[in-house]
């Protein structure tokens, strides 16, 4: 595809999506911008020049176009060029939005071929893999598969445009990248000495769900497989910062993974399973785990908010007055519910109900295959379940 057919592309960084913060624009990914800063070095290596913009097409069909920055070409016979494309997360809270990504390209030429070889490594500020279960094998750079493919198609069309074959050799740095890692996941995750190279789809689409789902399953993957020649592989699933205060409190835990899952408690399940871990322990605040007892699996306010409506039910199928059930509709917080509860000293009981509710619906999420614990509390009245 050429560049003036790119046009009639839709641009990236020109999408919106809708969300209750109104329209968010859209950017591109690290892997768009490697791509677009190889493709750049490419055409200054056989032209003489560098674009002031590059543009590829990303894997999502939508057009990434950028600045081509940092531009140097160096050294006689295998000549090297280097540019820079800055990441644009659109209004996406990415910590690498603004970032340098650089790619080094050196081109050998080879008359006896009729193909272009791409080998991609890392460089500065780029991490590198630590342990198995992620996209790449311990050892290599965190440039993702889709990222390389990009990186790849790009090169190669550039330089098949100019009659080009031989041996391309480009190298990625981030030179903020290290710093950058600290405040992502890549710790975690066994990636040492900087950010990955990422991007599916090569577009960032703001807040997305799908990539906060992701970036879970990657963790449970990665985990894991650090746990497979153990035969004992329990996990503990917990939405956030509440649970994980909880469990430090409570040294029972101590030793036993934990898992931060937002809202997405049904997906965390289901990879639990997927990935052979051998029982799951459940700990969360009683304000999204009594969702769980109305078999809501995505205990975002935005998707569903039953918690009065599921107290009050189990509140009045075990004998709350009417007058109750009403000012538990009312409430706004559990505690309140409970509190309300306490006077007629049917805290205890719903509780219970509403537990084992929960519980049938992990059950039937899980299709009876892992053993699970579930356990539900309160900032203020500690372990209810």
């Amino acid at each position: 595809m050429t560049d003036s057919d790119m046009l009639n592309l839709p641009d990236a960084s020109e999408q919106y999506i809708v969300s209750e913060n109104g329209r968010l624009r859209c950017g591109f990914t690290t892997g768009s911008c490697a791509a677009m800063a190889a493709l750049a070095s490419v055409r200054a290596l056989l032209t003489g020049s560098f674009p002031e913009y590059a543009q590829i097409v990303t894997p999502k069909g939508w057009r990434a176009c950028a600045e081509v920055t940092d531009c140097c070409i160096s050294g006689s016979g295998e000549r090297t060029a280097s540019c820079a494309v800055c990441k644009d997360a659109g209004d996406d809270p990415d910590v690498t939005d603004g970032a340098k990504i650089f790619s080094t390209v050196t081109l050998t030429n080879d008359n006896n071929s009729d193909s272009v070889d791409v080998i991609i490594k890392g460089g500065k500020g780029v991490g590198v893999v630590t342990k198995s279960g992620l996209d790449q094998p311990v050892g290599e750079y965190a440039v993702n598969s889709v990222p390389r493919k990009m990186i790849c198609e790009a090169v190669r069309s550039e330089c098949m445009r100019h009659g080009f074959f031989g041996k391309a050799c480009v190298t990625i740095n981030v030179p903020d990248g290290e710093k950058l890692a600290l405040k992502t996941f890549n710790p975690y995750l066994g990636i040492k000495g900087g950010i990955s190279i990422l991007g599916t789809s090569g577009v960032v689409e703001p807040m997305s769900e799908s990539a906060l789902i992701s970036s879970i399953e990657t963790e449970m993957r990665v985990l894991a497989e650090s746990l497979k020649e153990s035969k004992s592989r329990p996990v503990i699933l917990t939405p956030g910062n509440y649970g994980t205060d909880f469990i430090k409190s409570h040294p029972e835990f101590d030793g036993v993974n934990v898992v931060k899952c937002s809202n997405y408690i049904g997906k965390a399940l289901d990879f639990a399973v997927a990935y052979g871990f051998t029982e799951i322990i459940a700990v969360g605040h009683a304000g999204k785990f009594v969702k769980l007892a109305g078999g809501i699996m995505n205990t975002h306010s935005n998707t569903a908010d039953c918690r009065m409506e599921i107290i009050a039910c189990h509140a009045a199928l075990l004998g709350a007055d009417q007058a109750d059930v009403a000012r538990i509709l009312g409430c706004a917080t559990v505690d309140a519910a409970f509190d309300i509860l306490d006077e007629s000293l049917l805290t205890s009981s719903v509780i219970k109900s509403i537990s084992r509710s929960a519980c049938r619906h992990i059950f039937r999420r899980i299709k009876g295959s892992v053993p699970f614990k579930f356990i539900m509390f309160t900032n203020t009245r500690g372990c209810l379940s």
